[in-house]
């Protein structure tokens, strides 16, 4: 299969926007007030999780619209109304709003996200069914569990994948490997480290897009060596016809370009037929640097 023919990945950051990139990544000083359409020209995706705590205006979907070009995908989380609140329970209105209000950003919007709590366990699997049974199919979607028997091999996985698998839904792959390598380096460390889960990293394909979201921490041997694995699994989903998106966290997400940078060059070295566009870091910047 030609380069040409197969599907793109989805690389992204956690956010498009963050104080010390215009200087030392985008390297203009205009970007400070433009940082989605700067961030836009270097990936070509963002994990959306703003949308889990709040709603932006309807302004706001129309600008990051016109700030991107047609190949750009976004992703964006149910609002924790849904998820978190309700419980999947008589959420259709909340559900048919959110989905409303970013449709302007149309073939832009290439995954949204459901992001369960981890008290959410086998029981709650028909209320899932139903959820996203009602989902209009416009776009796609990807479910996000954290209860402990989703990754026991057992069978609720089994349930929950093939649930997954007849619906065309993508199950989200967390690997927070790195970023609990090693002692605690830093008090931000900490912090990620309390807040993140830490799950198995259960390595399947449920839908045609599926979505990793890779949480690093400060060591480069840590990253390198839980990132480089990556590489082999991306190209072979893109060569059975899928548009992985592959998400990049770092302890302190301005670091993240860096990392991400990283698996590009990781994965260009390996399948230089099959490049990936090149996000333009070519040297990691003085942590001192100014802004």
């Amino acid at each position: 299969m030609s380069a040409e023919k197969l599907p793109p990945v989805y690389l992204g950051l956690p956010m498009w926007q963050h104080p010390w990139w215009p200087a030392n990544w985008f390297q203009r000083s205009e970007a400070r007030h433009q940082q989605l359409r700067f961030y836009s020209r270097h990936l070509n995706s963002v994990e959306g999780n703003t949308t889990f705590y709040s709603l932006p205006h309807e302004d706001a979907v129309h600008r990051w619209n016109d700030a991107t070009d047609d190949a750009f995908s976004f992703t964006f989380k149910f609002n924790q109304l849904i998820s978190h609140e309700k419980k999947l329970i008589h959420c259709e209105q909340d559900v048919a709003q959110q989905l409303h209000l970013l449709s302007p950003l149309k073939q832009k919007l290439g995954v949204v996200m459901l992001q369960l709590p981890a008290s959410f366990g086998p029981a709650g699997l028909p209320l899932l069914a139903d959820f996203l049974r009602a989902l209009p199919r416009t776009t796609q979607y990807a479910v996000e569990v954290r209860h402990h028997e989703f990754f026991a091999k057992g069978d609720a996985e089994r349930a929950l994948n093939q649930l997954l698998i007849q619906q065309h839904v993508n199950r989200v792959i967390m690997d927070t490997r790195a970023l609990f390598s090693g002692p605690t380096t830093s008090d931000i460390v900490a912090d990620v480290r309390q807040k993140k889960p830490r799950v198995p990293v259960n390595v399947i394909a449920t839908g045609t897009a599926p979505v990793v979201r890779f949480v690093g921490n400060d060591n480069e041997q840590d990253n390198a060596r839980c990132l480089t694995p990556w590489v082999s699994k991306i190209h072979q989903w893109r060569t059975e016809g899928r548009s992985p998106y592959l998400f990049i966290h770092r302890p302190d997400n301005k670091d993240a370009p860096w990392l991400a940078q990283q698996f590009v060059d990781l994965y260009n070295q390996r399948h230089p037929a099959h490049a990936l566009a090149d996000i333009g870091i070519h040297h990691t910047p003085d942590q001192n640097t100014l802004f």
